[in-house]
């Protein structure tokens, strides 16, 4: 009896704790999760979750710039999916990295950055935002050698699910002068993987719009994960794949002549990806009068093993 008393709170315990601390870095999700609570401009760095190969380009003493160095820049969620970290892994060995939160009271982020080239009692501070043009800005306060007043300045700018470019320069306090001293480019690792995903979900799109015309509810059925929701524009959330099969029959005497899903974007986020569009098509009902209707979607999808389903399903008509 005390056996199972014992079995039954380490399980409680268990459960409570994989429960309070589901964003974190794990098997499934090695970079870990964005956590809901997290003020919305924890995303201002989502696509840079993961691992990059990167260029790493320093100037020099004489002002020439040194020549490339290769890097690996990895990106992810921590403190239970409420902050980003970041790593820098360079070639001759030397680690590098920042701590990122966003300070909701100062609407900016605050990045803490530390080194293990030059150790430090008290780590270096940027601060700054994502601007309209989805470049992120951040400064921290510097004089030139010269002794002019002015700032370093650190830029993510081309930010895209191949990657992104970053830009050390020291600018003054009226951004009149700017003198660039560090570049990186990087190109999300294994980017061509990125590619053979967008390809597998374009077909999986292709594949539900065949098999609704073909009216294989089965085959349908099978694009949905096991804890799929569809969010139909005129009805109340539906869950569980049994509803969500009964959603999508039609009576035996109507008919999809035409459906076509045109995704505009793809974006993936780890083993999770969105994408959203539109959608046409034409019924034929049982009067055999023909309706054409068309709408708006998004999906967001989730990956097992090599298969992605399709998590949540969200549309709505479009009305002339």
């Amino acid at each position: 009896m005390k056996t199972n008393s014992l079995l039954l709170v380490l399980l409680s315990f268990s459960s409570f704790g994989f429960s309070q601390y589901e964003y974190e870095p794990s098997p499934e999700h090695p970079f870990g999760l964005p956590n809901p609570e997290a003020p919305q401009e924890l995303l201002d760095f989502a696509p840079l979750i993961g691992e990059c190969d990167c260029k790493s380009i320093t100037r020099k003493a004489d002002q020439s710039w040194a020549d490339p160095e290769d890097m690996i820049w990895r990106f992810k969620y921590i403190m239970n999916g409420m902050a980003v970290q970041d790593e820098t892994l360079k070639a001759d060995g030397k680690h590098s990295g920042s701590i990122r939160q966003f300070i909701a009271d100062s609407t900016r982020w605050y990045v803490h950055y530390y080194s293990s080239g030059s150790p430090s009692t008290q780590l270096p501070v940027w601060e700054g935002n994502k601007n309209q043009d989805d470049t992120i800005i951040l400064y921290r306060a510097q004089k030139a050698p010269n002794g002019m007043e002015g700032s370093y300045r650190l830029t993510f700018s081309d930010i895209s699910s191949k990657g992104f470019k970053w830009l050390g320069e020291w600018v003054s306090k009226d951004q009149s002068v700017v003198f660039p001293t560090w570049k990186i480019d990087c190109l999300r690792r294994n980017e061509h993987n990125v590619e053979d995903d967008k390809t597998k979900i374009l077909g999986i799109v292709q594949k539900f719009s065949k098999d609704f015309m073909n009216a294989d509810y089965d085959g349908m059925l099978d694009i949905y994960a096991e804890d799929s929701k569809i969010f139909p524009g005129t009805s109340d959330i539906i869950e569980g794949l049994d509803a969500i099969k009964q959603r999508w029959l039609l009576s035996k005497d109507s008919k999809i002549l035409h459906h076509e899903i045109n995704p505009i974007e793809i974006n993936f986020l780890g083993n999770y990806a969105y994408d959203y569009g539109y959608y046409n098509g034409k019924t034929q009902k049982p009067d055999n009068s023909i309706a054409e209707w068309k709408g708006k979607y998004v999906v967001v999808w989730k990956k097992y093993g090599d298969t992605w389903k399709m998590y949540l399903d969200i549309w709505n008509q479009i009305l002339d």
